[in-house]
């Protein structure tokens, strides 16, 4: 069984979030915080914890920022979001935050795994390494 990690340890990082609008839609999105590329890589697909269940969420970028408009069941749905259930509404709808309110993104892997929770809340994660360059483009080859 993998070890756990809580989201109040040392080695998971945590930054705040804000939930917005996609768009003039109300479908919501995640707005990261500006930063370096290396804790957000626009572009990549990343697994997204939400309530203990590990999703996929491509970073995208709106306005030159990082965002997460969605979670889903494979790295394939995340890539074509259109065709999967988007877990991150369902999530939401769960919770008591809505557009406008914070949102906290623990940082379990920079650049490969990460949660969202409540403020006040506290999450647990299994332990993961991300895997190395040439493995992750063999799993993208046969994943494509």
């Amino acid at each position: 069984m993998p070890d756990r990690i809580a989201s109040d340890n040392p080695a998971v990082e945590t930054v705040t979030a804000t939930i917005g609008r996609y768009g003039r839609t109300t479908r919501p999105q995640i707005e990261l915080p500006d930063g370096d590329a290396d804790r957000f890589p626009v572009g990549e697909v990343v697994r997204l914890v939400l309530d203990g269940t590990e999703y996929r969420a491509r970073i995208e970028e709106r306005g030159g920022a990082p965002v997460i408009r969605g979670a889903y069941e494979t790295p394939r749905l995340a890539r074509t979001p259109g065709e999967g259930e988007n877990q991150l509404v369902s999530w939401l709808d769960g919770t008591t935050l809505d557009i406008g309110r914070s949102v906290y993104v623990d940082i379990v892997e920079a650049g490969y795994a990460y949660g969202l929770r409540e403020p006040g809340t506290t999450a647990y994660y299994d332990a993961t390494e991300k895997p190395s360059d040439s493995l992750a483009d063999i799993a993208r080859d046969l994943d494509g």
